[in-house]
């Protein structure tokens, strides 16, 4: 008996998909530096995510989501950021895949949708973060032509009992 993967639909976001994309931000919390305080981290990332959706709300970006069988299983987020030269680009701030959706094209599907919206604008880049310790992630944004431009380096500096 053979196992049917339900359809994925890329739509823009509704007030209602809010609890579901919302409930989706902990999966940002990878690829975070171990030394960061992971009860910080998973509050960021909540309001990474509900800041994004305001932003979209206030015309200042948009939010895609990936729905099947009725359900979110993805979003992403993208709006213009500008770069250090001047040039603007569109960014995408959040990408998150439900776990039992992954692998089944739905983060291409979702990247694919925050490049056309660029396009449409005439941005000429697409840019975004990912954490360095996110192996997966990197891995599919290279597969998708993403290449490193900027990093970001970071060493904890903790202070010792001794000094």
């Amino acid at each position: 008996m053979g196992t049917e993967r339900a359809r994925v639909v890329i739509r823009s976001y509704r007030e209602e998909d809010r609890d579901a994309v919302v409930a989706l931000a902990p999966r940002l919390t990878q690829g975070v530096a171990a030394w960061r305080e992971a009860g910080a981290v998973a509050e960021a990332v909540v309001g990474w995510v509900t800041d994004s959706l305001e932003r979209a709300a206030g015309g200042k970006g948009e939010v895609f989501v990936a729905e099947s069988a009725g359900r979110v299983v993805g979003f992403v987020t993208v709006t213009e950021r500008a770069h250090f030269t001047g040039q603007v680009d569109g960014y995408i701030g959040e990408l998150a895949v439900a776990p039992r959706q992954t692998g089944r094209g739905v983060g291409r599907a979702l990247v694919a949708r925050a490049e056309a919206w660029a396009r449409d604008r005439g941005l000429e880049n697409v840019v975004l973060e990912t954490g360095a310790a996110n192996l997966r992630a990197l891995g599919f944004y290279r597969s998708l032509g993403y290449v490193a431009e900027d990093v970001r380096l970071s060493r904890p500096v903790r202070a010792t009992a001794d000094g």
